[in-house]
């Protein structure tokens, strides 16, 4: 483990193979070393080491969720293959443990606010608090109580900033399921968020329970829970388009504007220059995990570099640091003729330097990064994104969106190709997005904070007055 959080993959999927050969019934084992393939971008391996560790422990929560993960990534499957997945965990997990309670005892709206309860393992320094502090700074309280239920480990300046925004704030951590959800119950939540989905720390098993009348599911995984628990996945019409709800476990609920909002961090700096314009070639970026960059992005990005004399490609995230896994993408793109001069790969922590590098940002597919995307308009670099499967294949389609500019979203790989040639040949129309382009954004919805938090107050409102009109008290059987 220690290996594996110092980065050094390789070193630690050998740790847990001599781990198996010792007990090859050990399911941590087997989980920690799927994780190791994960985060080195080798995904068949890594769902090949979950679906083995479920066949060990059918109910582990790691494994089940890191195997959903994983899944969201994989370039070779259709929407209803992985979707069959989360049905899967549906039926193992969240089922069994849907039984029916006591009565809610919710009280009416009527002259009273609405109990909402937000359930993370990130309140802390995570990219998360980069689209959840906004709401939380901004909800009204004469109209909402902000309950948190939180599942932080270690404490640090943006968990106490976040305990200044919220009515109660309550420590998960460490607390069985059926605590958390007695906590929930005495607290008499209305509408209850998680924010979590499948990554590390989630309690999507409280979830299972139904501890409140109305369940959400929003923002940080983007993708279904699977949960049928869960009533209602908040999201947006391009994210998921009309004609998708089949491939959700939980109802969607479309948001008349882009289901998010963000604040940058400190010390991002300003965009500066065109880098092209000092080094005299183009440089293209990507700062995101090996999982998202499989066969057909390599293979897509080495077409731009052949079509785009002497351009470069950054490609910078953590998992980089590791030399085994440097020399694994850098052989991927040998083999469709790139050399490995062209590249720039690596880590470094902040990146804003390094964005200022940058003048175009390729996104990746059939996963689309998330906060990076975010990050490269505030610093004036335009990103190209290919538009596919919902959810988590219309991240970056959704965000352009928001900030005017659906001219970079692409539906096929040849497009996604021509624009970002197009974009390169045009230094002086790069120029001028870069100069204005953190301005639009400022101005687009997408940074509107206490817009996005009055809208999603009147969601949350509404999805509880449903349920008031549609269940009599006591019945629980309508979600």
């Amino acid at each position: 483990m220690i290996r594996q959080e110092q980065g050094a993959l390789e070193l630690a999927a050998a740790d847990f193979r001599r781990a198996l050969e010792i007990d090859p019934g050990f399911a941590l084992a087997r989980t920690n070393a799927g994780s190791c393939h994960l985060l080195s971008g080798r995904l068949g391996e890594a769902i090949a080491d979950y679906r083995l560790a479920l066949e060990l422990d059918p109910t582990s929560s790691s494994a089940n969720s890191n195997l959903l993960f994983a899944l969201n990534y994989d370039p070779d499957l259709s929407s209803e293959q992985i979707f069959q997945a989360y049905q899967e965990f549906d039926r193992s997990v969240g089922l069994p443990v849907a039984v029916l309670q006591s009565p809610y005892e919710n009280l009416s709206m009527r002259g009273r606010r609405l109990r909402i309860g937000y359930v993370s393992p990130d309140f802390r320094q995570h990219t998360v608090m980069r689209f959840l502090e906004p709401v939380l700074a901004h909800h009204d309280k004469l109209k909402v109580d902000v309950y948190a239920y939180s599942e932080v480990m270690r404490e640090d300046v943006v968990t106490e900033r976040a305990k200044t925004h919220v009515t109660a704030w309550r420590n998960t951590a460490g607390q069985s399921d059926e605590a958390v959800v007695a906590m929930i119950r005495d607290d008499r939540i209305d509408v209850l968020i998680d924010v979590a989905g499948h990554t590390a720390g989630n309690r999507l098993r409280v979830f299972a329970h139904r501890p409140a009348p109305v369940s959400v599911s929003w923002m940080g995984y983007g993708y279904t829970t699977g949960l049928s628990a869960i009533s209602y996945f908040l999201t947006d019409a391009i994210c998921a388009p009309v004609g998708s709800d089949r491939l959700f476990a939980e109802r969607p609920w479309r948001m008349a504007r882009t289901c998010y909002v963000y604040r940058p961090g400190d010390g991002m700096g300003e965009a500066g220059e065109l880098p092209a314009k000092r080094c005299g070639v183009i440089t293209f970026g990507t700062l995101t995990r090996p999982i998202r960059i499989n066969a057909r992005v390599v293979r897509t990005w080495a077409r731009i570099l052949r079509q785009v004399q002497g351009a470069r490609l950054v490609i910078d995230s953590k998992s980089y640091g590791d030399a085994d896994t440097r020399q694994h993408l850098v052989a991927q793109f040998a083999a469709e003729g790139i050399d490995e001069s062209r590249l720039r790969v690596g880590y470094h922590s902040p990146p804003w330097d390094l964005m200022r590098e940058i003048d175009i940002t390729l996104d990746c597919f059939p996963h689309n990064s998330g906060t990076t995307l975010f990050e490269s308009l505030y610093m004036g670099v335009p990103f190209v994104t290919l538009s596919g499967r919902p959810s988590v294949g219309k991240l970056g389609a959704a965000i352009l969106h928001g900030c005017g500019h659906p001219e970079w979203v692409a539906a096929s790989e040849d497009e996604y190709v021509d624009i970002a040639v197009r974009l390169a040949h045009d230094w002086e129309a790069l120029a001028t997005v870069r100069a204005s382009l953190r301005q639009e954004l400022e101005q687009s919805e997408l940074m509107d904070e206490a817009g996005f938090t009055r809208d999603i107050e009147k969601v949350y409102v509404e999805m509880f007055c449903e349920w008031e009109r549609n269940v009599r008290p006591g019945r629980l059987d309508a979600f």
